[in-house]
């Protein structure tokens, strides 16, 4: 073997021992895993605040005043404008057997005053007769019937009268239906039950129904004459400053005759009462009820030689009298020009009086027919 051989054998030997030296190195050695880091501890979240939002309250919204029409009679908003109709009123039977009366809770004012014999009858003012329905006993008229449908330039129904309104009708020339002795009758008719029972003078009645259709074909003049107006204000409360509280009173018209007046809590009107029940109409047996009531305190007396004893009413001219509304009673004034002209009424210091929207009852009596609940006089202003 050359000297080089053995160099290059003797480089081989060397390198392979150091690989084995190598290798029994790292086998006596455990292999050691990779460094890894410990985590972290993770921090504590911090909550995030619930946020409660309340919705701000929402403005109130202004309402919007009406400014459609109204009705002339009781200033209550109505579908369409009546301002220039006519009024259509009805003489009403108030006998104690000819209860109860039919379409009365449909009047937008109404008018009781004494006739004969300790007895009262109503008239019955409609603005819009539409709605009433049924409509009596219709009876016969009295000169201050005819003198308050004056004071509407209204339609006068009836039937028959006292001598004393056939000339006051004949002699003015008062637009009336007379179901007795005149010649447009179609709009009447006689209620069987009631002939039958109470007697054919209270049978007589009409309806919402048989005058839309025939009062057309009557040619009458059916728009206010010129130059009028009933001329009452009204406002939504209608409660008079300065009245004294009273939660009731009667208006005594006769000895035998008086109607009462309580207020309804609920609903601010005043319930209608006589022959010591409810003044109930007919048609639904709901009890009348009104916004407000106005006493016209005005002498009453006998016609002189009239022979079934009919009272004479005096209404033109001016007097005082009372107005309830709202809970409250004030003293006011009347003034009535003459047979054609409505009611003004004032407060006592000569106000205009403003009157509640709604229904009004006027009690036409002598004075001191009113007293307050629980026997009181009247409240003085």
């Amino acid at each position: 073997m050359n000297k080089r051989r053995r160099v290059i054998l003797l480089a081989s030997a060397l390198t392979l021992a150091a690989i084995v030296a190598v290798a029994l190195a790292r086998a006596g050695t455990p292999e050691r895993p990779p460094s890894v880091s410990a985590p972290s501890a993770s921090p504590t979240p911090i909550p995030t605040p619930t946020v409660v939002l309340t919705p701000s309250a929402s403005p109130t919204p202004t309402p919007t005043p009406y400014d459609g029409p109204r009705n002339p009679l009781t200033g209550m908003p109505i579908d369409s404008d009546m301002s220039a109709r006519r009024p259509i009123a009805v003489i009403l039977n108030n006998r104690r057997i000819a209860q109860p009366q039919h379409g009365i809770s449909k009047a937008d004012i109404i008018y009781e005053a004494p006739v004969e014999g300790g007895i009262t009858r109503m008239l019955a003012v409609y603005q819009d007769i539409a709605d009433a329905g049924v409509v009596g006993s219709v009876r016969s008229a009295r000169d201050c019937f005819v003198e308050l449908a004056q004071g509407h330039d209204a339609v006068l129904i009836h039937a028959g009268g006292s001598p004393q309104a056939y000339t006051a009708i004949i002699n003015r020339g008062v637009t009336s239906i007379d179901g007795v002795n005149g010649g447009r009758t179609q709009i009447f008719y006689r209620d069987r039950e009631r002939r039958a029972k109470m007697g054919y003078e209270h049978s007589l009645m009409t309806s919402s129904g048989l005058i839309a259709e025939y009062f057309p074909t009557y040619k009458l003049r059916l728009e206010y004459r010129d130059g009028y107006e009933y001329g009452a204000v009204f406002a939504d409360d209608g409660t008079p400053a300065g009245g004294a509280p009273v939660s009731g009173f009667t208006v005594a018209f006769s000895a035998a005759k008086t109607t009462s007046f309580s207020r309804d809590a609920s609903s601010g009107q005043y319930l209608v009462s006589q022959y010591k029940s409810a003044y109930a109409d007919g048609n639904d047996g709901v009890q009348l009820s009104v916004t407000n009531v106005i006493v016209i305190e005005t002498s009453v007396s006998l016609i002189p030689g009239d022979s079934e004893g009919r009272m004479d009413v005096r209404l033109t001219g001016s007097g005082s009298g009372y107005f309830a509304c709202g809970g409250k009673l004030v003293e006011i004034n009347w003034q009535k020009d003459d047979v054609q002209s409505p009611f003004s009424l004032t407060q006592k210091d000569g106000t205009p009086l403003t009157l509640g929207r709604g229904q009004s009852y006027f009690c036409i009596a002598p004075k001191g027919a009113l007293t307050a609940d629980g026997g009181e006089a009247a409240p003085k202003a």
